[in-house]
């Protein structure tokens, strides 16, 4: 049902010439050992060498680390997507591996919504819990009547989801709820992040400011005293702490909707109207993942959820609020109600960690004191990173500064399959398989399916599967029984299968046997969950069914957070200015929005065919308003330079007006592409956004990426343009010579 195109790029790039078929090391790192020359990371050409050489000198290396400086001073967190295969996932492959040798230095939460899986378990419950519990599509059909979409829902995000899906299902849900007759209002920047099928009204505030237009909606309900007062009484905490401030009693400023029409640029009656049918309608208030992506991320949850309970709502069929409807196909789809198995990792004996963002920080300033969540906590000094699995130089901010980070690391080692800026930027490059070039098992509790997946075509020349490279590292370190436990990897499969049929059947749900299900590819688990609305239970009996948060009820405030004394994260939802927005502009007047591709998984398979042939000149697009192209003289498809204070890159412009007036939008997932590789400030010849964004944490609390929070300028690139070579592999010496080994 309703595949995804994407995939159409996997068998063209399985050999490719950005494909990684020998192991690599960096000359100079090969010649004159750890820490040599740094600055050439990602200019310098790499040598080729065997696996046994290659083995060797990580274990070598790992073990100088280690026995010098302790196992905190490797980094492994490894964060990144990299297969929905339960035994080929490359974080829980690298993980088992470093705990197998003692440990490593491990990151926290995700670039995703880093802010919400802090900040909600002090107001409303664990994240993940709330996230694979949200009200299902089919009763938001059958009793909602408005549907708010802060952030919008677009649907290129549910091409995928987490752990693989059977079914794409997203598209026809949101059309059902629509032929239903569910109004859809879309609040942000972006027509587009609201499908045109579901004839929604747009809202198009100004981006980031989505909390004090919730704030306004709060005031409205207060004043015109449209709140359930016994919600609130029974179901909620502190509540009567947050009235002041949105009255203006402890700060002097209403919080009304002529304020928010100010700071959102948008209609102060149209604010009330909204405020006035929310509370008139079954109304669910949905926020987008990207919401927690800004400065101060965590407060347009913190005010959503502050909304819902004065709506009275809350665990209501069709009402509240949920997290993510649209960011992946699971989000409000039925679930298999089986736990699954995987690959176990082991325990970390190592208690040093970041968050997941925070990883430039931690490299630039070893010793340094860093705000998380209540605490406060040391950067390790790191010697050695380690990645498998994941892209840092797609997924973090201000790729300016990381590249100076990246130089601080004596020794940098990663798992990778294609050329792409992390493996041009480390020392040592091992190459692994792709999915289609080894077996696995693909299910999850999200999805009602299971999937063997086989191999269709040989590994690309010397590549090997990541459970095959730490063993072989292993062997050198004497720790390969304690990372393989004496099983192949075919065997390990069949011991994750059979421990989720076990699993299964404690819950009344008999699986195929492992036989089966490789003769036969897939198969549905029967008996999914029952469909149910978010926090129902907790409605219906609060005091048998509390929430885990500190107090068992909702925080409208938290006084454990109000107890850390942030000044950047008070114990309610506030309206915290950023320091980058279009109520403040001082030289570049455009606000980027990020977002994610609809041609690619983040940067995966960018050099896919389905990617490339929507670039622009072989440059990632840039939509434009008219009104802000006319002024700068841009016209459609014409090459333009994106710049700020933090760098510059090469984007092909797409005139719409589609956007906001102010806004510009470029999706993530171009891989880098430096016109001078390894200078800091070089210009981004194929469009890669995040060397613009700033690399600053959310919040002291919750310390998750701010990519969104970022204003730049366009102009027509001047001059020729420089050749995009992103996919171009680096200088090679040595390969010829080891072509027998692929």
């Amino acid at each position: 049902m309703d595949p995804s195109p994407i995939g159409d790029g996997m068998i063209g790039t399985l050999d490719d010439k950005s494909r990684i078929r020998l192991p690599m090391v960096r000359r100079s790192w090969l010649e004159d050992g750890p820490g040599s020359r740094t600055e050439l990371r990602g200019a310098e050409p790499f040598v080729a060498v065997t696996w046994d050489t290659v083995e060797t000198l990580v274990a070598a290396e790992l073990t100088r680390v280690i026995e010098a400086h302790g196992n905190s001073a490797i980094f492994a967190g490894s964060y990144g997507w990299s297969s929905a295969g339960r035994f080929h996932h490359a974080q829980s492959q690298i993980h088992r591996f470093f705990n197998c040798i003692g440990g490593y230095t491990r990151s926290v939460n995700t670039y995703s919504f880093a802010a919400a899986e802090v900040v909600l378990p002090y107001i409303l419950g664990n994240f993940f819990d709330l996230m694979t519990s949200m009200t299902s599509w089919p009763i938001i059909r059958d009793h909602t009547k408005l549907f708010v979409a802060f952030g919008g829902m677009p649907l290129r995000l549910s091409q995928i989801s987490a752990g693989g899906a059977g079914r794409h299902t997203q598209k026809h849900h949101m059309a059902s709820a629509r032929d239903a007759g569910v109004e859809f209002v879309n609040i942000g920047p972006m027509r587009s992040d609201l499908e045109e099928q579901l004839f929604g009204e747009w809202m198009p505030i100004r981006p980031n400011t989505d909390t004090a237009l919730l704030l306004a909606i709060a005031h409205t309900l207060y004043t015109e005293k449209l709140y359930d007062w016994k919600f609130i009484e029974r179901y909620t905490s502190g509540f009567e702490k947050f009235v002041p401030y949105l009255l203006g009693a402890s700060d002097g400023i209403p919080k009304s909707a002529a304020w928010a029409a100010a700071i959102c640029d948008f209609p102060a009656q149209d604010i009330l109207q909204l405020a006035r049918r929310m509370a008139s309608s079954r109304t669910m208030i949905s926020l987008s993942w990207s919401l927690t992506r800004q400065e101060c991320g965590e407060q347009p949850y913190w005010a959503a959820v502050t909304v819902a309970a004065m709506l009275g709502q809350i665990g209501l069929p069709g009402g509240g609020v949920g997290f993510g409807y649209g960011a992946e196909n699971a989000m409000g789809d039925e679930r298999s109600g089986v736990s699954t198995a995987a690959l176990p990792q082991g325990r970390n004996p190592v208690s040093d960690f970041i968050p997941v963002a925070r990883i430039a920080d931690m490299l630039l300033n070893p010793g340094d004191w860093f705000d998380y969540n209540g605490g406060s906590y040391q950067y390790p000094d790191v010697r050695v990173v380690y990645w498998a699995g994941g892209n840092p130089f797609h997924h973090h901010q201000d790729l300016n500064n990381l590249l100076l980070a990246w130089r601080k690391p004596e020794t940098i080692i990663v798992n990778e399959w294609c050329w792409n800026a992390t493996a041009k930027h480390s020392d040592i490059v091992l190459p692994c398989t792709t999915a289609l070039e080894r077996d696995d098992l693909v299910f999850s509790r999200r999805d009602p399916f299971v999937f063997r997946t086989k191999q269709i075509a040989k590994p690309a020349g010397a590549a090997r599967d990541d459970f095959e490279i730490f063993r072989g590292i292993a062997r050198h370190m004497n720790a390969e029984n304690e990372f393989t436990d004496g099983r192949t990897a075919g065997e390990w499969q069949h011991w994750i299968y059979e421990t989720t049929r076990e699993i299964s059947r404690e819950v009344g749900i008999e699986l195929p046997t492992f036989e089966w299900i490789d003769q036969h590819g897939w198969c549905e688990i029967p008996g999914v969950e029952e469909l149910k609305s978010m926090l129902a239970d907790f409605r219906s009996d609060p005091v048998r069914n509390p929430l885990t948060t500190p107090t068992g009820r909702i925080e409208i405030f938290s006084d454990v957070i109000a107890s850390y004394d942030y000044q950047n994260c008070l114990g309610h939802a506030a309206w915290l200015e950023p320091s980058e927005w279009l109520g403040k502009v001082e030289t570049f007047p455009l606000h980027l929005i990020s977002n994610q591709p609809s041609t690619k998984l983040h940067s995966q398979l960018d050099h896919g065919q389905v990617s490339r042939a929507k670039k622009v000149h072989e440059r990632e697009p840039i939509t434009i308003h008219p009104a802000d192209a006319a002024e700068r003289n841009i016209g459609e498809g014409d090459v333009v330079r994106v710049f700020n204070s933090r760098g510059a890159c090469l984007a092909g412009a797409v005139l719409s007006t589609a956007i906001r007036p102010g806004v510009v939008q470029m999706s993530t997932g171009s891989w880098f592409d430096p016109e001078e590789p390894g200078r800091p400030g070089s210009l981004c010849k194929h469009g890669n956004p995040n060397i613009l964004t700033k690399d600053v944490g959310t919040s002291s609390l919750t310390q998750g990426p701010t990519a969104l929070t970022c204003l730049v300028d366009v102009e027509v690139y001047r001059g020729n343009v420089p050749d995009m070579t992103a996919f171009d592999p680096p200088e090679i010496v040595g390969a010829d010579a080891l072509q027998d080994l692929s």
